[in-house]
Formats: C-alpha cells, sequence, structure tokens
C-alpha cells in the first residue's frame, strides 16, 4: 500500500508549482542551483512544469504521461543541477 496516493502526490506537486508564482522568491535558492542564469525566469517555467505534471499526476487518465513527464523532468533537473556544479 502506497505511504501517499497519486492523486494527493500530484495535487500537492501542482500547488507546489502554484507556489513559485505566488512566492517566486522562495525558490529562487535552489533553482539558481540548476539555472544559475535567467533563474528569475526559470523560478516561472519550472512552476509551470510542475504544476501541469502535478495536476497530470493526479487525474487517473493521465496518469501515466504525469509518471513520464515527473521521471523526465527530474532527470532533466538533476543533469543541470550535476551541470552547473
Amino acid at each position: 500500500m502506497a505511504l501517499v496516493s497519486a492523486k494527493t502526490a500530484g495535487l500537492a506537486l501542482a500547488a507546489t508549482g502554484a507556489a513559485h508564482f505566488v512566492a517566486p522568491k522562495a525558490f529562487l535558492g535552489i533553482t539558481k542551483t540548476a539555472f544559475p542564469q535567467d533563474t528569475d525566469q526559470w523560478v516561472l517555467r519550472n512552476g509551470a512544469t510542475e504544476l501541469a505534471v502535478g495536476l497530470a499526476l493526479s487525474a487517473g487518465k493521465t496518469r501515466k504521461l504525469g509518471v513520464l513527464g515527473a521521471l523526465g523532468y527530474l532527470g532533466w533537473l538533476g543533469f543541470n543541477a550535476a551541470k552547473n556544479r
């Protein structure tokens, strides 16, 4: 049994994505690690991505696409963070 349902995890990710637009300064530090240039713009881009992926994860019909999106997004973030160390 999963500790957190996919729907709950998706909604939490979507809320985090939305928070990028409400309080973008809260995400500057962590975003700068992966995107040291144009960080302000990347905060908003990442917020939009997290919102979209989170909503996809939260709905049964789009969950598989959401999982693929989440894996791709995490890989991409990890690659950029490692590249910009």
